[in-house]
């Protein structure tokens, strides 16, 4: 049996409207490396200092001016070699000049896909199964993220784990068309794992956010991907 490939997978667009719409969202590098997952502008200052190059700030349950006050100040802590991506609120995103933004398989619903792409900004998107990845296709994101690739505690998931085998399938599908990035209970034990995969990214939350050490774990994990 032939191995699947990207060319064998449909594109699944919800939206009759975008049906057919060629989306050229900016690329990001294949390899986005160690991408904590954060919910301050606090822990973006700290983990910019850490030599971080990719990070996302998620944050969720605050006041709608406490919210742009906390993404105003992230971008503004990000230089120009550091990819900052936006969780969720691409309108803020967009009038901030981030990086980029990440939206879920919900989010795109709402989002104005058009919008996002003629403000130059680029696009990850959450996939947890191959239903996903062909609606993410018909997208043509900057990159796509896989999960959980471990039972997580941050994020209540109806999804089972994925695997580490799962995470080798798609690095090898995906190929050079898209950097895919593994999130979900990636730990340093498991990011070494993960990088004998290819993949060309890890993100995490609680691997930083509640170590002992987070300068100690970054490095870590830095020194690992590396």
């Amino acid at each position: 049996m032939a191995s699947l490939q990207l060319e064998d997978l449909p594109k699944l667009c919800y939206d009759p409207n975008l049906i057919g719409q060629l989306f050229q969202f900016p690329p990001c590098p294949n390899r986005l490396g160690i991408y904590p997952v954060v919910d301050s502008s606090d822990w973006i200052g700290k983990l910019v200092q850490e030599n971080i190059k990719t990070i996302q700030l998620r944050i969720k349950d605050v006041s709608d001016e406490k919210r742009q006050q906390e993404i105003t100040k992230s971008v503004a802590l990000c230089e120009d070699s550091i990819a900052f991506f936006v969780n969720d609120y691409w309108q803020i995103a967009i009038n901030e000049d981030a990086y980029g933004v990440h939206l879920g398989q919900e989010d795109l619903h709402d989002a104005n896909l058009i919008e996002i792409e003629q403000a130059g900004l680029r696009l990850g998107i959450s996939t947890h199964s191959y239903w996903e990845l062909a609606r993410a296709l018909a997208i043509n994101p900057s990159y796509i993220a896989l999960g959980p690739v471990f039972e997580t505690t941050s994020k209540q998931m109806p999804f089972a784990p994925q695997g580490i085998e799962r995470v080798k399938l798609w690095t090898q599908l995906l190929g050079d068309k898209y950097p895919l990035v593994a999130i979900g209970g990636i730990d340093q034990q498991r990011a070494e794992l993960l990088k004998e995969t290819g993949v060309g990214s890890v993100a995490m939350i609680s691997a930083i956010t509640k170590a002992e050490d987070y300068r100690s774990a970054t490095k870590q994990l830095i020194n690992c991907w590396e």
